[in-house]
């Protein structure tokens, strides 16, 4: 965990600065994004967030929490947070 106080929210910061990189996966991750809404979050991680609520179910803790997780996990290089190659 990132203990730096001039940064509290990491993850958004990556989400901004590596979207383009990161927007080719994010249908993957989760394919009941549509294309549209991919377009729409353009790095915003509050957007990331209402979507995933939007489209699973997710409350926003856990919607902050999967989001958070996919984004610390594609910032090591990593492909999904869901066990897949």
């Amino acid at each position: 965990m990132n203990t730096n106080m001039n940064n509290p929210n990491p993850s958004r910061d990556i989400l901004m600065g590596k979207w383009k990189q990161m927007r080719g996966t994010i249908r993957k991750q989760w394919g009941k994004l549509t294309d549209n809404q991919v377009d729409q979050i353009g790095g915003n991680y509050d957007r990331l967030v209402g979507a995933l609520q939007e489209n699973y179910g997710y409350t926003r803790e856990k919607a902050m929490e999967e989001a958070d997780r996919w984004i610390s996990n594609m910032d090591r290089g990593g492909r999904d947070t869901m066990g897949n190659p």
